[in-house]
């Protein structure tokens, strides 16, 4: 799978933990898969949403989906 191919895969499984309102685990499941691809590994946005999350910046579904999606 290439770079884009798994940026896609991790966007498609964090939007579904979105869907069920689960936003945290929207936000873990995006870090973790990130971090499974050598291309995306420590990607910048991991820690950035760390402090999204720490200031309450992510806390509507449409916040997280445009964090998600601003991925790339």
């Amino acid at each position: 799978m290439n770079r884009d191919e798994h940026l896609t895969w991790c966007k498609q499984r964090a939007l579904k933990y979105v869907e069920m309102n689960d936003l945290i685990q929207a936000y873990t499941s995006m870090g973790s898969d990130l971090n499974k691809h050598p291309e995306t590994k420590d990607h910048p946005g991991i820690q950035i949403g760390i402090g999204y999350l720490m200031i309450g910046k992510l806390k509507s579904k449409q916040e997280m989906i445009d964090f998600i999606n601003g991925f790339n």
